[in-house]
């Protein structure tokens, strides 16, 4: 009789534990567990970060790394087998879509600023980029300063926008500006004539140009008009999620394949044909060493 009310104790009590984990669950992973889904937000165009290839999957260094994020998910809900969902976000769309649920983790080219992070969460940062302007090699425009009166096209909900409404209104330029709903779009409004230069993350100005069929008649010019920290959004105030993304990049950053992550898309030929040849700047370098990659 001791032994069996010794047994039935530690049952109840192991019953007790599995119920309090499982009440622990809460936020985005419960949302996942409940779902057996992830829901990532991609962009169409924001080479090579997040973009479609030929058969209209989306690819990208922003991808593999919510990909890595999946994984980590996947070993914290041992035994559930988790799905992934691939959501189509523009950049004015991205926060609402993070904050109601829509998607869970946005794969993009998202600056992880001040502001922003008032309304959502960053992972840890994986590139630095920052505002210049894509002309074409015809122009006569080689800095902000020629922009006097000219006509700049930007992407909506781009920090890029601010950018050159913050310097036109300093330098007195009276720039006039057009808004593109993507960077496809803007691209297009510059090689149509509608615009005298297109204005953003300079990174995505060389993959445009690299890309598009007519890029080599365009080339990226200027002074860094803003500095531009990429981080993977989500929701903010969920501490469980936040650790299995910092969980995710230390892991990335010890094994240096965070460092390979990189060579695979800025170094190498890309899965659609290019190569943008973008060594690391010695910014990134230090931050993934912070990371944790070793020396």
């Amino acid at each position: 009789m001791p032994r069996l009310l010794a047994a039935t104790a530690l049952i109840a009590a192991l019953l007790v534990l599995s119920s309090a984990h499982a009440q622990e669950l809460t936020g985005t992973l419960k949302k996942i567990k409940d779902s057996k889904t992830v829901t990532l937000g991609y962009r169409a165009s924001s080479i090579p970060f997040s973009y479609l290839n030929k058969l209209h999957e989306p690819i990208g260094y922003s991808i593999d790394l919510c990909n890595e994020v999946v994984k980590e998910i996947a070993s914290e809900l041992e035994g559930i087998e988790i799905g992934v969902s691939y959501k189509l976000v523009r950049a004015e769309t991205r926060i609402p879509a993070v904050r109601s649920g829509e998607i869970d983790l946005e794969c993009g080219s998202t600056t992880a600023n001040f502001q922003r992070k008032k309304e959502v969460a960053f992972s840890p940062i994986f590139f630095v980029a920052g505002t210049k302007l894509l002309v074409p090699r015809s122009s006569s425009i080689t800095s902000y300063r020629d922009l006097r009166d000219k006509t700049v096209v930007v992407t909506a909900g781009t920090t890029n926008e601010e950018a050159v409404r913050a310097i036109s209104d300093k330098q007195h330029l009276g720039i006039k500006i057009l808004v593109g709903k993507d960077h496809d779009e803007s691209f297009a409004m510059l090689r149509e004539g509608k615009a005298d230069a297109f204005a953003t993350d300079d990174v995505l100005l060389y993959g445009l140009a690299a890309t598009a069929p007519s890029g080599d008649r365009y080339h990226v010019v200027g002074e860094y008009l803003s500095y531009d920290p990429y981080g993977l959004m989500y929701r903010k105030d969920d501490p469980d999620f936040a650790a299995i993304v910092d969980r995710t990049f230390t892991r990335l950053a010890q094994s240096r394949e965070l460092v390979q992550l990189y060579n695979k898309w800025f170094q190498q030929r890309l899965p659609t044909g290019e190569t943008l040849d973008l060594p690391m700047s010695p910014q990134l370098e230090e931050i993934f060493r912070v990371e944790g990659v070793p020396e």
